[in-house]
């Protein structure tokens, strides 16, 4: 079942005197921060982040409407921020991470199961998938359109096609 609400954001500390936090970034990018409406905690109260800036990969750092002491903002820390599923509109072709987590990878040709998606690496200019498969073995894969030929979400399948060679190393990734 697809959960309603998504992380967005990890408040991990605060940032001078005026409520301004630092923030881990759990989606696409410290920008899409001010794009949506937010919901903080456990509870989902919804918030307003009025600014938001990169400071490192996968950092920014945010001021949320309403806290403006460090005091304030001190409550926070190890909080969630997140995005509801409903107001968000995603373009075709196109998954919420979240969805896709712990799906299983098979082989579009054979049906081979290599195993569920552990990890979705976005660190470069084509996300790389890191799939664990029987016995703890972990393969990766990029996520270009000749590797990666359909994900369905709904029906809880990835098919891919390897290069040739792309998992002839696949001990070496242990």
């Amino acid at each position: 079942m697809k959960k309603r609400y998504l992380e967005a954001a990890r408040l991990t500390k605060t940032v001078g005197l005026k409520g301004e936090m630092r923030a881990q970034v759990l989606c696409d990018s410290c920008e899409m921060l001010t794009d949506f409406d937010l919901y903080l905690g456990a509870e989902h109260k919804p918030v307003k982040v009025t600014g938001a800036y990169a400071i490192a990969n996968d950092m920014c750092k945010l001021k949320i409407e309403s806290v403006d002491t460090v005091e304030k903002a001190q409550l926070l820390v190890g909080s969630i921020l997140y995005i509801d599923r409903e107001e968000a509109e995603l373009p075709d072709d196109t998954w919420f991470i979240a969805d896709i987590l712990g799906l299983p990878v098979y082989d579009v040709d054979t049906n081979e199961l290599y195993g569920e998606v552990k990890e979705i690496m976005q660190n470069g200019p084509t996300d790389v998938y890191l799939i664990r498969g029987e016995g703890g073995k972990e393969l990766m894969f990029p996520a270009i359109p000749e590797v990666l030929i359909s994900v369905d979400p709904d029906k809880e399948r990835i098919e891919i096609r390897p290069l040739k060679g792309l998992f002839d190393n696949e001990e070496a990734i242990r």
